[in-house]
């Protein structure tokens, strides 16, 4: 597998560089906001509100256009398809290379919730239709990880960098970045249409018709996309197959939890310990590291011998310590030590990857991929409508009762919920 890994080199080269683009603003990007929104105070619900409407918005768009792109990407190649969120994730960035000021805030605001809309999700999917285009099932799940690997060593070093650039210079390197990415794309990465690849397992999609074994019973027929997939599309294909929904409500929940932390956890973190930009890329540095490592040398050898099934409930159930860990924490070093369960935390999403991707032949994958992401991207839509009102309420004089780290404790039960139905459903 290491062989044909290499053989992909283009495509890694393209998701570190693609990623480092995107990262590298994460650590600052909620001291901008405050700056913009609030000046000069740690606590703003305003900023906790609208980073949750863009965040819902967001996900409303990409549940569309992910399904969509995977769809196109099986038919018209995953190179030409990329073409189109990497160039949209520059436009936000170069916006704030600008200025920070609150006028341009707003523009960045209403032009990222477009763009992202689109690309938001859209790069991480084909590169894994493209990987699996490539790599045989059986080494899937490995090649998952060293590909999250490379995803993470890219947010180390946009972490590094955002910890020593100041805020202007961030935003001016990111969109240099990301142009470079996509430039390098272009050039260098050859095309992937699975009807150039040679198919490494038994396709779904034969002559007009959708089959798939159902975990050893009779094969179940589904029904052929169309080059736009409708909901009822969707519903089908998760219907076809108990493995591909159980993953499917497994990535549900798990992106639940994930899209909680994210429109939750910076504001309460700076609201309850003072935190600014540098700490928050502290934070992403050890996240990255240990992820880093993880997903590229421990992962690949755990596969092989636990299944990526018990791998999921494992990162599942070390995911929910971290939450009540955050929830809970008495002093500014215990997110500092949560953080470190990174390390086994990222086992989580590659394994949900690998047990979709399973279930498609080469010629499926931008639409098996495409479908968990639009899944993950739903329950992106709930989390912040969920989350982030209990966030702002209980950071507030107006709490019912003191327990600034609620909301996250909440995101703690969902993953409780997630390591339940796994674990249920690697027992069957």
């Amino acid at each position: 597998m290491e062989k044909k890994v290499r053989g992909l080199r283009h495509l890694m080269v393209t998701v570190f560089l693609s990623g480092m683009g995107n990262f590298i603003v994460i650590p600052g990007i909620t001291d901008v906001t405050m700056f913009a929104l609030c000046p000069a105070t740690d606590e703003c619900s305003l900023a906790i509100y609208l980073s949750a409407f863009q965040q819902a918005m967001i996900g409303v768009g990409t549940v569309l256009m992910i399904p969509l792109i995977g769809n196109l990407s099986d038919e018209y190649g995953r190179k030409a398809l990329l073409t189109l969120p990497m160039t949209l994730s520059i436009i936000p960035l170069a916006v704030l290379a600008c200025s920070r000021t609150t006028n341009y805030y707003y523009a960045y605001y209403a032009v990222r919730t477009l763009t992202a809309m689109v690309s938001e999700g859209s790069i991480n999917c084909l590169s894994l239709s493209y990987l699996a285009d490539n790599i045989s099932d059986s080494e899937r799940a490995s090649a998952f990880g060293i590909l999250s690997g490379v995803s993470s060593g890219a947010f180390v070093c946009a972490t590094l960098a955002a910890r020593f650039l100041s805020t202007a210079s961030t935003f001016q390197v990111a969109t240099f970045v990301s142009t470079l990415a996509l430039v390098y794309m272009r050039i260098f990465l050859e095309e992937s249409r699975p009807d150039q690849v040679d198919s490494m397992i038994q396709p779904m999609l034969k002559e007009g018709e959708d089959i798939i074994q159902k975990d050893g019973n009779a094969p179940g027929k589904m029904p052929v996309f169309k080059k736009i997939p409708s909901l009822g599309d969707v519903i089908c294909l998760l219907k076809s197959s108990p493995s591909f929904s159980q993953a499917a409500v497994a990535a549900f929940f798990a992106s639940l939890a994930e899209g909680g932390m994210i429109s939750s956890s910076m504001y309460y973190l700076k609201a309850r310990f003072h935190f600014n930009k540098n700490q928050f890329a502290d934070l992403m540095l050890i996240d990255g590291i240990a992820s880093t490592i993880s997903q590229l040398f421990l992962m690949p050898r755990l596969v092989s011998s636990i299944g990526d099934r018990r791998l999921l409930s494992v990162g599942l159930l070390v995911t929910c310590v971290n939450a009540i860990l955050y929830s809970v924490a008495w002093s500014a070093w215990v997110p500092y030590a949560a953080t470190t369960l990174s390390i086994v935390m990222v086992f989580a999403p590659p394994s949900l990857r690998s047990i979709a991707s399973k279930q498609f032949g080469p010629g499926e994958q931008g639409k098996g991929q495409g479908c968990i992401s639009a899944v993950s991207s739903l329950a992106n839509i709930i989390a912040p409508l969920i989350f982030s009102p209990l966030t702002a309420l209980f950071l507030s004089e107006e709490a019912p009762f003191q327990f600034p780290g609620f909301s996250i404790m909440c995101i703690a039960i969902t993953l409780v919920m997630d390591i339940h139905y796994s674990l249920i459903s690697s027992n069957k």
